[in-house]
């Protein structure tokens, strides 16, 4: 699964204003709200949604406006660049990543708000304060809807029959009093990926310059603590921490598919669905994409967590942001309906229509029923969400260098860059010596 490329705002001057109405509820005097959602590609959500809302307007008597926009072509995005640009539209958009800080200056702060819901469902990991934060001000609350993990999905006979991994019995479909998978470390990763490799069976991971393989190896970097750029904008390329990584993944990238630098982002999903690789990293799409069109696949199929680096353990995550613009005519009313959207009831019941695919950004929302009941297997991704005993973060790859940096970072795919290198025979420094050449241009 992709998440949509950062675009420009003089790029986004191009895109057109008019959007397809979707709904119009008509309630009282209280004013109006014009609102933006993301076309959800599971389309009871969207429903679900616009009940949630039309629930809440009823009550408040406010008349509002929703309009379901496509990421189909980057219209999601060049719609938030346009309205930017124009200081009117929505009063209400989802914004993902990066694209928070892009369009910042413009954002109403929502302090308030997200300290409610903190002090209700507890705090948010700090990679969300690290995208949603500008010069210390939420200007941005994290949504379920539109977020997701791209962890690892296992094929269980595979594993068990050439890796010697019984990944159900490592992280059961049952709540636990004590972290789990704790033998689940990156040596026994790369021993299962060596073993698999040897049966001709290689883990598809990319090491391209797509979004998955960016999003997917920054986590293997944030798991040993390699810093590329640090909190404080210095370049850390040839750090200890970052060397010791190297070593490792000099190893890792040998037993990868020849033709991972080349994957894009439907590469993994197609090993998996054609029976050629027993691991890969993604959400649930690639498996219910199998539980049609490859049911004994699927029915082989477990989501479970990555593996303990010497700097913990990170799941790399895509997030998805509600905001309200300052030039918004009635912004009270549209950060009352933020807040109701984004409180438990109201999650747990998109939560269940996109069958788990939405991850709410509380760890204490972790427990919604609906990823015990997705199947088949049973339980397959009751592990897809970030539980206490995983004992897990959610990262961006880049993080923790300052955001204006990072950025560049991230879309230059400096990470995967690396690896694709140790895998065409360059040595640890004339990678290093490529990264801090490509890493100076930034800073």
């Amino acid at each position: 699964m992709t998440k949509q490329r950062r675009i420009t705002r003089r790029t986004a001057m191009l895109a057109g204003a008019a959007l397809p109405l979707v709904h119009i509820r008509t309630a009282g005097a209280a004013g109006k709200l014009n609102l933006g959602f993301w076309d959800h590609w599971v389309p009871a959500t969207n429903e679900t949604l616009r009940k949630q809302v039309d629930e809440w307007a009823e009550k408040n008597k406010v008349e509002v406006n929703i309009d379901f926009i496509t990421s189909v072509g980057q219209k999601l995005i060049l719609t938030q660049q346009a309205e930017y640009q124009a200081r009117k539209g929505h009063d209400i958009l989802p914004v993902s990543n990066w694209e928070v800080r892009n369009l910042a200056d413009r954002m109403e702060p929502m302090d308030d708000i997200v300290e409610h819901l903190q002090k209700q469902y507890g705090p948010y990991a700090p990679a969300y304060s690290y995208l949603g934060k500008v010069k210390n001000h939420w200007v941005a609350v994290p949504s379920s809807t539109g977020s997701l993990n791209l962890t690892f999905c296992g094929r269980i006979s595979l594993l068990k029959q050439h890796a010697g991994i019984d990944i159900r019995e490592m992280y059961p479909a049952k709540p636990s009093d004590k972290e789990i998978g704790q033998a689940w470390d990156y040596d026994a990763f790369l021993k299962a990926a060596e073993a698999c490799h040897k049966a001709g069976l290689p883990f598809a991971m990319g090491i391209g310059s797509t979004n998955d393989s960016i999003n997917n190896t920054g986590a293997w970097y944030a798991a040993f603590g390699a810093e590329l750029i640090d909190s404080e904008g210095k370049i850390q390329v040839r750090s200890d921490k970052v060397q010791k990584f190297l070593e490792y993944a000099q190893r890792l990238v040998k037993v990868l598919p020849a033709d991972a630098k080349t994957y894009d982002d439907a590469s993994n999903n197609r090993a998996l669905i054609s029976g050629k690789s027993p691991l890969i990293m993604n959400p649930p799409s690639a498996w219910a994409v199998a539980k049609r069109d490859a049911p004994a696949i699927a029915e082989d199929c477990w989501t479970f967590p990555m593996p303990k680096g010497p700097a913990g353990r990170f799941i790399p995550w895509s997030f998805t942001f509600y905001t309200v613009w300052e030039f918004s005519p009635n912004k009270s009313a549209a950060k009352d309906l933020v807040r109701h959207l984004q409180e438990r009831p109201q999650v747990a019941e998109r939560c269940a229509v996109s069958e788990g695919y939405d991850l709410p950004p509380f760890v204490s929302m972790s427990d919604f029923d609906v990823w015990s009941k997705v199947g088949p297997p049973a339980g397959t991704i009751y592990n897809y969400p970030i539980r206490p005993w995983h004992n897990a973060q959610p990262s961006i790859t880049a993080q923790p260098a300052p955001p204006d940096i990072a950025v560049q970072v991230y879309s230059r795919g400096v990470h995967p860059g690396i690896l694709a290198r140790l895998q065409s025979g360059q040595s640890i420094k004339e990678v290093t010596d490529w990264a801090q050449d490509e890493l100076e241009g930034f800073v």
